[in-house]
C-alpha cells in the first residue's frame, strides 16, 4: 500500500512540496503519495484528524495554521513547545498525533551551509510575526547574531514576540519604524512572501559591504 502524505495550508497552490517529495521518493525508492490540501479556517483541526483517520501518515503545515497545528498535537517536541508552532504532524502506533518544527534548523542550514552565509555577529531583520517566524527565531539566535529585529505590519504583535524571547539582542517594531536601520540579512516571513512579494522597505535597509 502506498503511504499518503500531504501539505496543508491556505493558500496552498504555491507549494512545491509535492514535487520535492516526489523527487525524494524517486531517489530513495520510496512508494508514497504526496498531495496538497486546502485548509479551511473553520475546520482545520477536523481536516487533520480526518486525514489521519483515513490512513494518512504525515502532514506538513504551512500558513496560517502552524500555531494551531502545535495546539492540536498530543505530543510535541521541545522545538514546537518553545516556538508555539509546528510545521510537521505525524501519527504514532497508538493513534496519537505528534508535532515537530523543522523550520528553524532548515533555514539555518540553508543560510550557513548551502549559501555560506555565517550568522554570528550579523544584524538580522525578519519580516512578519506569525507561526513561520515563531519557528525560526530561537534557531537563528543560537547562531549568535549581533541583533535581530522582528518587523510586522502590526507592531504590537512583533513586540510581544520579541518579548517572548527575553533577549536584549531581540526587538520588535512596525514596518514603518525601520527608517534609518541597516541590516546584513533580511528574511521575509510574511504571507506575501509566498507570492514572491516583499513589504515596502526603505531603499537603504541593507548595509553596504
Amino acid at each position: 500500500m502506498t503511504d499518503r502524505y500531504a501539505v496543508i495550508g491556505n493558500p496552498i497552490e504555491h507549494s512545491l512540496s509535492p514535487q520535492i517529495h516526489a523527487a525524494f521518493a524517486r531517489q530513495t525508492g520510496e512508494g508514497l503519495e504526496y498531495g496538497r490540501m486546502l485548509g479551511d479556517s473553520d475546520r482545520f483541526e477536523d481536516q487533520v484528524r480526518e486525514f489521519f483517520a483515513a490512513g494518512g501518515k504525515g502532514l506538513n503545515v504551512t500558513v496560517p495554521f502552524k500555531e494551531r497545528a502545535a495546539a492540536l498535537a498530543d505530543h510535541s517536541s521541545d522545538r514546537v513547545r518553545l516556538a508555539g508552532a509546528a510545521n510537521t504532524l505525524g501519527i504514532d502506533d497508538h493513534g496519537m498525533i505528534w508535532a515537530e518544527n523543522t523550520d528553524g534548523v532548515g533555514l539555518v542550514r540553508d543560510l550557513t551551509v548551502n549559501h555560506g552565509h555565517p550568522l554570528a555577529g550579523t544584524r538580522v531583520l525578519i519580516l512578519g510575526a506569525g507561526g513561520a517566524v515563531r519557528g525560526v527565531l530561537r534557531p537563528l539566535m543560537a547562531e549568535e547574531p549581533a541583533m535581530l529585529v522582528i518587523a510586522n505590519r502590526t507592531a504590537e504583535k512583533a513586540r510581544r514576540l520579541a518579548a517572548d524571547l527575553d533577549d536584549p539582542r531581540v526587538s520588535g517594531c512596525g514596518l514603518d519604524e525601520l527608517s534609518g536601520e541597516r541590516f546584513d540579512l533580511v528574511i521575509n516571513g510574511t504571507a506575501a512572501g509566498l507570492r514572491g512579494e516583499v513589504p515596502a522597505l526603505p531603499a537603504d535597509i541593507l548595509a553596504a559591504d
